[in-house]
């Protein structure tokens, strides 16, 4: 009888579904499927966290969330047609009201006065100016329907605390023309840029220095572009204009209209939805029509690149860029994992369906995964001022606003769902397509989740033969032994109802799972779903025994 032979690999590179599963032979780290599981960029696939309602109060009742934005200790949101803002979740304060002119109000002045109409208003851009107005800044919001809307608060505490002073208020007058309805904004050095209006596409606006609510004093300009605007961000100094075609950087904006220059990066790639383009890595990522793409800058003062990041998803990303009914996108980092998301959506579909993508920037670049399940038509992160503590949201379409990242459930209209989560391996050969292999046993190393332990994850373990040939027999899916948290002397913690870990448990502990079966080619698929712990895949062991050649 021929010896057993072993076949092991880590898991590395992320989801693939670009290659055949011939070419994938020599990538066995890689995944065919990686469902609800995000890329580690120390290696391995971890089970993504879900998400919690951030209380039972809703800024807005069922309308839909259209923007997010971390601001003065609390969360601006856009929903429905109104503007409202919170420090506690649970009380919410509608702030589009007022006009910017009269001083700073008390909260009771502040809510006396009438409400701004923000009849349909559309999904939101919202930018903070960091000025000496307010230690929080000042923030602006376009939404592509109604004016920009200026709004800022001082003072601490509650939103009626004695201390809040608020100012808030339409933006409507440029020095060139009316600002109108501006969809995209950011801010610029000491300028703020409005753009993207129905009236006027290829039309961008800047306010006077040092002064965002003033679009006609001294540095106040208007620039025409060749392409209708998508989406505007600063960049390594400049201004960079994203078109529908195109992309532009704009120089010495802050200078006499003379030294202003509109310098062309590409006239043949364009950017589809503003809620695309988030900054990561020092670079700028952005949904193109051929893909996701980076903007770097180089050693060359003044110059960028353009970069492909998404070819291993190319198909998924045909399918967001070529719907015949566009798909509502958001987009958000989350720093401390290296990672940008990417959700996409359309109203009137189950949020259970709602997709995404995972981009995690390792050392051999975007490593990519999938999201299902998370209805995410906003998002929003920041770091807290104490600790450096990154906080996540995201809004959905029935009104309520979630911490992102956090907890081990989804929440599909209001009832708690399970996480659905899948990894499968590309067919494996183990060097040889032509020998045909008895499987004995697979060894999974697992780690679990020591900062988010409530129950013991249970994941299933599938063995596919043959690329899935329904004429053989397929062995059965085994049920893998729970993946428990290892005990550490003084730092544990032990109670009836609250499991968080276990004496005798490995920090990477080897799962054994026999297998019966005999093959050319197998695949394996770890997948749970269920509210338990997450846990990361690290790698697989295969053990096997070589059974001559047909």
């Amino acid at each position: 009888m021929a010896a057993s032979q072993p076949f092991g690999f880590s898991c590395k590179g992320g989801l693939n579904t670009n290659l055949s599963q011939l070419e994938l032979l020599q990538q066995p780290g890689a995944a065919t499927e990686l469902i609800n599981f995000e890329v580690d960029p120390d290696g391995g696939y971890r089970r993504i966290n879900g998400f919690i309602a951030t209380s039972s109060a809703k800024p807005n009742g069922t309308n839909t969330i259209l923007g997010l934005m971390a601001y003065a200790g609390g969360l601006i949101v856009c929903s429905g047609t109104g503007i409202f803002w919170t420090v506690d979740f649970v009380s919410w304060t509608q702030i589009n009201r007022g006009t910017i002119t009269g001083g700073e109000k008390t909260y009771t002045e502040f809510t006396g006065q009438s409400l701004v109409a923000r009849t349909g208003q559309g999904r939101c851009s919202i930018s903070i100016y960091e000025g000496n107005l307010s230690p929080y800044g000042e923030v602006v919001i376009c939404d592509g329907v109604n004016a920009p809307f200026y709004f800022y608060v001082k003072g601490t505490g509650g939103a009626n605390d004695s201390t809040r002073r608020y100012v808030s208020g339409p933006l409507v007058d440029h020095s060139h023309q009316t600002l109108g309805a501006s969809s995209v904004s950011t801010v610029h050095g000491q300028q703020l840029v409005v753009g993207g209006t129905a009236t006027d596409p290829n039309e961008i606006y800047t306010s006077a220095l040092n002064d965002i609510s003033d679009f006609a004093g001294t540095g106040s300009n208007a620039i025409r572009l060749a392409d209708k605007v998508v989406g505007l961000k600063s960049f390594r100094g400049d201004l960079i204009v994203f078109c529908k075609n195109s992309i532009y950087r704009v120089v010495s904006l802050e200078s006499a209209d003379a030294q202003t220059a509109v310098v062309p990066i590409t006239k043949n790639i364009g950017c589809l939805d503003a809620n695309s383009i988030q900054e990561i890595g020092g670079d700028l990522v952005f949904l193109a029509p051929d893909g996701i793409r980076t903007l770097a800058g180089t050693a060359r003062i003044g110059d960028v690149e353009l970069t492909s990041v998404s070819r291993n998803i190319q198909n998924i990303i045909s399918k967001i860029t070529k719907a015949a009914v566009p798909y509502d996108i958001s987009s958000v980092v989350i720093r401390n994992k290296s990672q940008y998301r990417l959700f996409y959506s359309k109203a009137g579909d189950s949020p259970a369906i709602a997709r995404g993508i995972i981009g995690t920037f390792t050392g051999q670049g975007y490593e990519w995964s999938e999201t299902c399940g998370i209805e995410a038509v906003a998002t929003t992160s920041e770091l807290s001022n104490t600790g450096g503590r990154e906080q996540v949201f995201h809004g959905d379409r029935l009104g309520q606003v979630y911490f992102h990242d956090l907890g081990n459930k989804f929440i599909h209209a209001g009832i708690d769902a399970n996480i659905k989560s899948a990894y499968q391996s590309p067919s494996l050969d183990f060097g040889d397509m032509g020998t045909r292999k008895t499987i004995q046993y697979v060894k999974i190393s697992a780690t679990p989740d020591d900062d988010n332990i409530t129950v013991a994850a249970e994941p299933k373990l599938s063995v596919s033969f043959d690329f899935e040939d329904t004429n053989i027999q397929q062995p059965p899916t085994y049920t893998l032994p729970s993946i428990y948290p290892v005990a550490e002397f003084a730092l544990s913690r032990f109670s009836n109802d609250s499991f968080t870990s276990y004496f005798g448990a490995s920090d990477n502990p080897l799962i054994r799972q026999p297998v019966q079966g005999s093959c050319y080619s197998s695949s394996y698929k770890i997948s749970s779903e269920d509210q338990l712990s997450p846990y990361t895949i690290n790698g697989l062991y295969i053990n096997y025994v070589p059974a001559g050649r047909r």
